[in-house]
């Protein structure tokens, strides 16, 4: 597990994020960004070059170390005010497709498996979506974990993705 800063001496944080865990690192290391800069093109260029979360400073304590958490728990977590620009972004007009997006699944998710995608693309943890779903911890640990395996997706910020831009975000009614 790393922590970065986008700016660094001689390396960027950016670069230094796709060095270690990007989608060509074999065993890549979970990367968490952590910076001042609260600019789109650091978010997307991190995210993409494989880091699970993203930070800014003024977060607080609490937040870091939740990420920290998260990060070494196989989850990601970027900070909520970001995260809103994120999804805005995801949702609006369609993007050619990049080559660390989530390709279609690679059999059909589940009624369930979607109920966890729509869960995650909300923001929910792991918790909150067994509590949500009723079910245990560890069922919606398996689902997710084969969502992930289905899509083909890193992390969660990559299952979020997904969900926003294929309308699975909502909840189902």
């Amino acid at each position: 597990m790393c922590l970065l800063d986008i700016r660094r001496p001689k390396l960027d944080g950016l670069e230094a994020t796709r060095l270690l865990a990007g989608p060509q690192v074999a065993g890549p290391m979970r990367v968490v960004v952590v910076t001042t800069f609260d600019l789109d093109e650091y978010v997307y260029g991190a995210l993409r070059g494989g880091a699970c979360g993203f930070l800014l400073k003024d977060s607080g304590p609490t937040l870091l170390a939740e990420a920290v958490r998260a990060a070494a728990a196989g989850d990601s977590l970027v900070s909520p005010s970001v995260t809103v620009r994120l999804l805005k972004h995801v949702t609006g007009t369609p993007q050619p497709a990049a080559p660390t997006r989530p390709a279609p699944p690679t059999e059909p998710l589940t009624d369930r498996e979607l109920d966890v995608v729509r869960l995650v693309a909300l923001g929910r943890t792991n918790t909150e979506i067994a509590a949500e779903l009723y079910v245990s911890l560890s069922t919606a640990k398996t689902h997710l974990s084969s969502v992930q395996l289905k899509l083909a997706a890193r992390n969660r910020v990559e299952i979020a993705a997904w969900a926003w831009q294929n309308g699975q975000a909502q909840p189902a009614f």
